[in-house]
């Protein structure tokens, strides 16, 4: 479920219905990229919400309810789904469906794929990125996308894997910039 809330920090939120999946581990390593730069981190996964409560939208479920207030108090969202038939997770629509119209409003967000084709790369601009604007979101900063071939389940990613990753840590820490004071 979620750790430590990351007030002021990032949340990442992994949408894989599978336990030990690629968006899970690209979740982890992602935390701890952005841990190492200073931000406070948590990972939520999706599939560890309750089912009923999610499909219900009952926000008042304590659980959901937690889920909810880390996605608030987080300056930073790490969205990071499996991509199927050109398309972001179901667990990811249902999470986004429970957040609040504009539960994006002043966040920085980093939509991550991983898929079995390189034409997935196209399901983070054009599926998931409306979505994450007409949430609100301040910025969303260029999705990064993991072929699954290059991501075993059963060894470690290549050098430009991980290279990858941390260009897109990188990008997501420097539009964690703080908002000006109102005056």
């Amino acid at each position: 479920m979620t750790s430590k809330r990351p007030e002021g920090g990032v949340l990442v939120v992994s949408a894989s219905p599978h336990p030990r999946s690629r968006p899970d581990w690209l979740g982890d390593h992602l935390r701890a990229l952005l841990a190492h730069r200073g931000h406070p981190t948590a990972h939520t996964r999706v599939r560890d919400l309750p089912a009923t409560a999610l499909l219900l939208a009952d926000t008042g479920h304590r659980d959901l309810r937690a889920a909810l207030a880390d996605a608030e108090g987080a300056a930073g969202i790490v969205f990071v789904t499996p991509i199927y038939r050109a398309a972001y997770a179901g667990l990811l629509k249902v999470f986004l469906d429970v957040l609040p119209r504009h539960g994006l409003r002043d966040k920085a967000v980093l939509p991550v794929g991983v898929g079995g084709s390189p034409a997935h790369l196209l399901a983070l601009d054009y599926a998931l990125r409306p979505v994450l604007q007409a949430m609100a979101a301040r910025h969303v900063v260029r999705g990064h996308f993991v072929h699954d071939r290059d991501l075993p389940l059963d060894g470690a990613p290549g050098a430009g894997v991980l290279a990858g990753l941390a260009v897109a840590a990188d990008t997501l820490s420097a539009a964690l910039v703080p908002l000006p004071a109102e005056v």
